[in-house]
C-alpha cells in the first residue's frame, strides 16, 4: 500500500458517481472554495464497523453543516450499493462510488482483505480539505475496524 496524504499535501482531485446514480457525475474540484471538505473513505457498505461510522456522521451531520463543511463518503462500492445503504441510514450527506478504484488510490489507501473476499478496496481513513484543497486533518486507520474520533474531527472541521 503507498503512503496515504499527509497534512499540507494537495489533495487529488477526482470524479466518480453519486449513489443511486448510473450518471450523475461528482467531481470534487465543484466542491473546493466553499468551505471545508471531508472525505470519509470506507471499505464497504452494510458491514458493520462502516455502518457504525456512517451513522456516527450522520448523527454529526448537523455540526459539519453548521461548520460550513461538506461531508461526503467515499468507498469502491457501486453507485446502486451506496443509494440502498444511505437509505438503509437515512443518510443525509453524498456517498461518493470509486469502483474503480483510481481515488481510493491515489489517495494511498487501497488494501485488500483476502479472508472477506474484498480486493482493491479502501482502508478506513478521513481527510479535511481547505478551500485550496489542501490537506487539513488526516486520519487513516491502523485497523479498518477502528473509527476516527469524531469529536476531533468536528473540531479540526471548525478551525478552517
Amino acid at each position: 500500500m503507498t503512503s496515504s496524504l499527509a497534512i499540507g499535501d494537495e489533495a487529488p482531485t477526482f470524479t466518480a458517481t453519486y449513489k443511486g446514480s448510473d450518471h450523475e457525475s461528482f467531481d470534487l474540484a465543484d466542491h473546493l472554495g466553499d468551505g471545508p471538505v471531508v472525505l470519509a473513505f470506507f471499505p464497504g457498505a452494510f458491514t458493520p464497523p462502516c455502518s457504525n461510522e456512517m451513522v456516527a456522521l450522520q448523527e454529526h451531520h448537523d455540526d459539519f453543516a453548521a461548520a460550513g463543511a461538506t461531508l461526503l463518503g467515499v468507498s469502491a462500492d457501486s453507485a446502486f450499493s451506496l443509494g440502498a445503504f444511505a437509505d438503509e441510514y437515512d443518510l443525509e450527506f453524498d456517498l461518493v462510488s470509486d469502483m474503480d478504484g483510481d481515488t481510493i488510490e491515489a489517495y494511498g489507501l487501497t488494501m485488500d482483505i483476502p479472508d472477506l473476499g474484498l480486493y482493491g478496496i479502501a482502508n478506513r481513513a478521513v481527510f479535511v480539505l481547505d478551500d485550496e484543497g489542501i490537506v487539513a486533518y488526516s486520519w487513516v486507520a491502523d485497523d479498518p475496524t477502528n473509527e476516527p474520533d469524531y469529536e476531533e474531527l468536528l473540531a479540526e472541521v471548525r478551525k478552517l
